[in-house]
């Protein structure tokens, strides 16, 4: 069984709960989007914005993970962890090549206008504060680095250097989460229009929770 297939909308930021032993599996429908993906524990589950609100207790940490599994892009089998070490999440299932990135920070307001993009470009920082904020819960202060699935951040032969690449996954390939704990997971929908990663051009993507039979 599943729940109905949910939009991660272009350029635009969106989150939901997820219960320990459930499984998320996100779509790169078109197979050239970017899609940024954070997870959090909450001190209170399900989230709730009534007194006391929900307030995040520990996020899902890049460097924490490339230090349990020694690479830098986790594979099937691999867990995902949170900033106290705790297994989070799961990767069991990955229909693309196996090519996303966990090295390079959310776009934000400043890096558009390092690329010369001006000023109020869409971005993955303010598409987190939007997508937990849908569901009552305040964005951390500084933005955590996201599991930036789909993307293709090649390290070159030097060692040293690496390059923003188009993505290499093909329509409807899909990557699947397992929850070890119950946590809210949030994803953008990457607005970058100037680099390769999108090929210049942001669509949607799409999420789908798998449930179990008794569910």
């Amino acid at each position: 069984m599943s729940s109905q297939l949910t939009a991660i909308p272009a350029r635009h930021g969106i989150a939901t709960p997820l219960r320990a032993g459930q499984t998320i599996k996100i779509i790169n429908t078109y197979g050239t989007q970017v899609v940024d993906t954070w997870a959090f524990t909450l001190s209170s589950f399900p989230p709730s914005s009534s007194t006391p609100p929900s307030e995040i207790a520990t996020q899902m940490s890049m460097q924490h993970t490339r230090a349990s599994l020694n690479r830098i892009i986790p594979k099937v089998g691999d867990g995902l962890y949170d900033n106290k070490r705790r297994k989070l999440l799961e990767i069991v299932e990955d229909t693309t090549e196996g090519v996303h990135d966990t090295l390079i920070a959310a776009c934000d307001d400043a890096r558009y206008r390092e690329l010369g993009g001006g000023e109020g470009h869409r971005n993955c920082a303010d598409n987190l504060v939007e997508g937990l904020g849908a569901l009552g819960i305040k964005a951390p202060q500084f933005t955590p680095s996201p599991l930036n699935l789909f993307m293709n951040i090649p390290v070159h032969d030097d060692h040293t250097t690496l390059s923003f690449e188009a993505p290499t996954s093909k329509e409807g390939e899909y990557i699947c989460l397992k929850a070890e704990m119950d946590l809210m997971i949030a994803f953008s929908a990457c607005p970058q229009d100037i680099l390769k990663i999108n090929f210049g051009k942001p669509v949607d993507a799409h999420f789908q929770i798998l449930l179990g039979a008794n569910e």
